[in-house]
């Protein structure tokens, strides 16, 4: 939580904007230096608002509350550069979500892996809310990474990221398997 800051100078000391005509008086000095004490922080806040707002130069406490005004969800437990470019590319991700290139994006933040993605890859447009959809059978996803340590990747928490990124109806297959020499998409 922010707090106020000994000895943090006033951007702009209510002193100087008085008349000349009350600049001596020995109360005011003492009451409107208690009152620049208290509003030093408010101010600078005030002054530094832009950078408070970018999750590049947010204070670290507060890119959490930055993620909860792009809509997600950042780990805690994570480094700060990492949670910083979670919020840093939420827009963009939004706007590809439920795509494959969003999807691969997604595990890539999450994993550091690039995945290997295959779908049906049958879409359609009704303007009948009941229409059949397209393709042979339901839509589906596979998802395969090949990580060097693939025990030591979080299976729930890469179902759980892919549930919410490919849209209700499409199905999903994850694979996690070990690296291997040569291998590739």
């Amino acid at each position: 939580m922010r707090a106020s800051v000994p000895g943090l100078p006033s951007p702009r000391p209510l002193l100087r904007q008085l008349p000349a005509l009350y600049v001596e008086d020995d109360f005011l000095h003492r009451f409107l230096g208690a009152l620049d004490e208290v509003l030093a922080p408010v101010l600078l806040t005030l002054d530094n608002l832009p950078a408070h707002l970018h999750p590049v130069t947010a204070p670290d406490d507060f890119v959490a509350w930055l993620a909860s005004w792009v809509s997600v969800e950042v780990d805690e437990e994570r480094p700060v550069t990492q949670r910083r470019a979670v919020v840093s590319g939420a827009v963009v991700r939004h706007r590809r979500r439920g795509t494959k290139e969003g999807l691969a994006a997604a595990v890539r933040v999450e994993t550091g892996i690039e995945p290997e993605i295959t779908e049906s890859g049958v879409c359609t447009w009704s303007t009948d809310p009941h229409a059949a959809l397209p393709g042979d059978g339901p839509p589906w996803v596979r998802v395969r990474l090949r990580a060097p340590e693939p025990d030591r990747v979080d299976r729930a928490g890469l179902e759980k990221l892919i549930t919410a990124e490919v849209p209700a109806h499409v199905g999903y297959e994850l694979e996690i398997l070990p690296t291997t020499e040569g291998a590739g998409p």
